[in-house]
C-alpha cells in the first residue's frame, strides 16, 4: 500500500494514500467532529461540521470528503475552524427543539454531544417545524423531523445499504428535509420496517416506536404474569450499551437484569429457534420428496417477509410457512406454557427482546394471532432494554450471571447462530441432513455459508444429492439475489435472506455504533457461543424432544401447523388495488 506524508496540527504522519483527511486524523488520534459522516456509509460532506484548514486552499475543506495528498498540511484547531464549526452547529440548533430531557435519544445523541463540546447556545431565532412532520404511522419507527439535522444518513442507509429508497432529500437550503415520496406516512410507503434509518440517525429524528414507558408501567403494576424471551443476537450486543467490549457474551447478565426488573419467567428465543429448525427443516425435506416448490426461502426475518409481500408476492409459495422464533415462542407461551402453569393466556403478558424493529410490526400481523389475539404483547429492541435497565439503576456490567428458566430456556449452538447471516441456513442443514438421511453429519460446521460477503452461494452434498444454497443479507443484496431468481438467471434449492446487514447482529434495534467492524465483532461472539455449546444440533435438544412428545406430537403435525405456521398476503400496490376492488 502506497503511503504519503501529511502534517496534522504541526505533527508529521505517514498515512495510506487515497484515504480522506478524516480517516488520516483518526489514524493519528486527532479528533475531528462529524455529524453526517458514518463509517459504513458513503461520505457526502453535507453538514460541514468536520471542516479543517488545508494550507494552500482558500476555503475550509470537509474532512470526510477530501482526500489526502503527499505533503498536505492540515490544521483542525485554528480559530477559523473552531468558529466555523460553532457557527454551523448554531444554525442547526436554531431549527432544533430544546426537549432533550424527554427525547428518546438523550444521552446518545451525537448532535447533543457536539452542542455541549463546542459550548453552543441559541444565538439565532428558533424556526421549528412543529408537529406537521411527526409521523407515528409505523408500528416499528417514529419520525420527528423537527429533530432532523439534515445529515442524510437515513437517506443513504435506506438507499445504499437497503435499496428500499423510502427517503430522498427534498427542497433546498435551509428547507431541506429527508421526505418520503409525496410526503406520505411511512406506513403507506414501501418501507419494510427494518429500522436501519433509525440505527444510523445521529439524533432522535428517527427512533424505534418505543414501548419503554408501556413496559415500565406494566412492570410497576405487575398485575399479570410477566414472561420475556430474548433473541439470539441480543446477548452479544446489549453489553455495548454499558461500555463493555463489542461482541462480549452477556447472556447471564442479561437474564439477571431481566429478573431484577421484575419478570417472572425469562425464556430464550433460542429454544424456539430450535423449534423453527425442526419445522422448517422438516418442511424442506417434504419439498425434496415432493419436488418443490423451489427455491424454499427462510421466513424468520420479518423485514424480508414485508419486502416479499410488497415487491414479489408471487414468491409467497416459496417461503417456508414456519413462523419466526419470536412468534413460535409467543405461541408456545400462550398455549403449552399457560397450560403447564395452569393459567389463562389472558393472564400472561408476553414480552420479547429483539434486535429488530420489524419484530414490532410482525407481532401485530393478524395471521400471527391465536384466537384473535397477539401471542407477543410487547416487543422491545436491544436499545429499549438498555433504557429500562438504566431506568431501574441496575449495574449491568457487575451483575452475577443467572440461567434461563425451564422448560423454555434450553437451546443449542444451532439456535444461537440464527443471530448472524447464514446461521439459519447452517442450523437447518445440520438438522435436515440427519433427519433426512438418518446418518451423522460428516462435518458439523457449514463454513461455505459463513461470512459477511453480501451474497454467498454453495453446493452442499446431501448424502449424494447436490443441493444449491444461497445466503443474502442487507436489502440491496436481498433485492439483487431475488431479481436473479425471479428472472431465472440462477437456481437454488434453499435460500436464507436477512434484511439487515450481517443478519440480526446488525438489526435496526441494536445499539448505535460508529465502529466500522461492529458486525464482525458481534458475529465472532455468536460463533463463540456455538463452539462452546454442548449440544449443537436442534433435533438433539432434550426440551425440544419433550415438547413434541407432550404437545406437538411431531414436526408438521396438525397442532404444529395450527400454532407454529403462518401464511402470507399480497401487499404489492397491484394486490392492494385488487383487494380494495373486491371489498367495494
Amino acid at each position: 500500500m502506497a503511503m504519503v506524508k501529511v502534517t496534522i496540527n504541526g505533527v508529521s504522519h505517514e498515512v495510506p494514500d487515497g484515504i480522506t483527511i478524516l480517516e488520516a486524523c483518526q489514524l493519528a488520534g486527532v479528533r475531528v467532529p462529524t455529524l453526517c459522516n458514518h463509517p459504513r456509509l458513503q461520505p457526502t460532506g453535507a453538514c460541514r461540521v468536520c471542516v479543517v484548514e488545508v494550507e494552500g486552499m482558500r476555503n475550509l475543506q470537509p474532512a470526510c470528503a477530501t482526500k489526502v495528498s503527499d505533503g498536505m498540511k492540515i490544521n483542525t484547531v485554528t480559530d477559523r475552524v473552531q468558529n466555523a464549526v460553532r457557527f454551523n452547529l448554531s444554525l442547526l440548533l436554531s431549527r432544533h427543539p430544546n426537549d432533550c430531557m424527554t427525547c428518546e435519544a438523550n444521552g446518545r445523541c451525537e448532535f447533543q454531544d457536539l452542542i455541549y463540546e463546542y459550548d453552543v447556545h441559541d444565538i439565532f431565532p428558533k424556526t421549528l417545524l412543529g408537529d406537521a412532520y411527526l409521523d407515528t404511522s409505523s408500528p416499528s419507527i417514529v419520525r420527528d423531523l423537527e429533530k432532523c439535522v439534515v445529515c442524510g444518513r437515513c437517506v443513504r442507509a435506506c438507499s445504499e445499504i437497503q435499496s428500499i429508497n423510502v427517503y430522498s432529500m427534498a427542497n433546498r437550503g435551509a428547507d431541506s428535509l429527508p421526505l418520503t415520496p409525496f410526503n406520505l406516512p411511512v406506513a403507506e410507503t414501501d418501507c419494510i420496517n427494518c429500522g436501519q434509518c433509525s440505527a444510523f440517525c445521529p439524533t432522535g429524528a428517527i427512533i424505534e416506536n418505543s414501548a419503554v414507558h408501556k413496559m415500565w408501567q406494566a412492570l410497576k403494576r405487575h398485575d399479570k404474569i410477566l414472561v420475556v424471551q430474548t433473541a439470539p443476537s441480543t446477548r452479544v450486543a446489549i453489553s455495548e450499551e454499558f461500555g463493555m467490549t463489542p461482541g462480549s457474551i452477556s447472556t447471564g447478565k442479561m437474564v439477571a437484569a431481566l429478573k431484577m426488573l421484575g419478570f417472572d419467567y425469562v425464556f430464550d428465543t433460542n429454544f424456539s429457534a430450535d423449534l423453527t429448525i425442526m419445522e422448517e427443516g422438516s418442511e424442506f425435506l417434504e419439498r425434496l420428496k415432493k419436488g418443490g416448490p423451489f427455491p424454499m426461502f427462510t421466513s424468520c426475518c420479518p423485514g424480508w417477509v414485508n419486502f416479499m409481500e410488497k415487491n414479489y408476492p408471487q414468491l409467497s409459495k416459496n417461503l417456508s410457512s414456519a413462523k419466526s422464533p419470536q412468534q413460535m415462542l409467543g405461541a408456545v407461551i400462550k398455549t403449552y406454557f399457560a397450560q403447564k402453569i395452569g393459567v389463562s393466556p389472558d393472564d400472561i403478558l408476553s414480552v420479547s427482546i429483539m434486535p429488530c424493529t420489524a419484530k414490532k410490526d410482525e407481532a401485530l400481523r393478524p395471521q400471527q394471532f391465536i384466537n384473535g389475539k397477539p401471542t407477543v404483547d410487547i416487543v422491545l429492541t436491544t436499545r429499549e432494554l438498555a433504557r429500562l435497565i438504566r431506568l431501574a439503576d441496575i449495574p449491568f456490567a457487575s451483575l452475577p450471571e443467572q440461567q434461563y428458566d425451564d422448560p423454555l430456556g434450553e437451546s443449542t449452538g444451532a439456535a444461537v447462530i440464527f443471530g448472524v447471516t447464514g446461521g439459519v441456513m447452517e442450523a437447518a442443514l445440520r438438522t435436515a441432513y440427519e433427519l433426512g438421511t438418518g446418518k451423522p453429519l460428516p462435518k458439523l460446521d457449514f463454513n461455505e455459508v459463513r461470512g459477511l460477503e453480501g451474497i454467498r452461494e454453495a453446493t452442499v452434498n446431501f448424502d449424494g444429492k447436490e443441493l444449491r444454497v444461497a445466503v443474502a443479507h442487507g436489502g440491496a443484496n436481498m433485492r439483487k439475489l431475488v431479481e436473479k431468481v425471479v428472472s431465472g438467471e440462477v437456481y437454488y434449492d434453499f435460500i436464507e435472506i436477512m434484511a439487515c446487514p450481517g443478519g440480526c447482529i446488525g438489526g435496526g434495534g441494536q445499539p448505535y455504533s460508529l465502529d466500522r467492524d461492529i458486525l464482525k465483532k458481534r458475529a465472532e461472539g455468536i460463533y463463540t457461543i456455538d463452539e462452546r455449546s454442548v449440544i449443537r444440533k436442534s433435533h438433539e435438544n432434550p426440551s425440544i424432544k419433550k415438547i413434541y412428545e407432550e404437545f406437538f406430537e411431531h414436526p408438521l403435525s396438525h397442532k404444529a401447523h395450527e400454532l407454529l405456521h403462518t401464511h402470507y398476503t399480497d401487499r404489492s400496490k397491484k394486490g392492494i388495488r385488487h383487494h380494495e376492488k373486491v371489498e367495494v
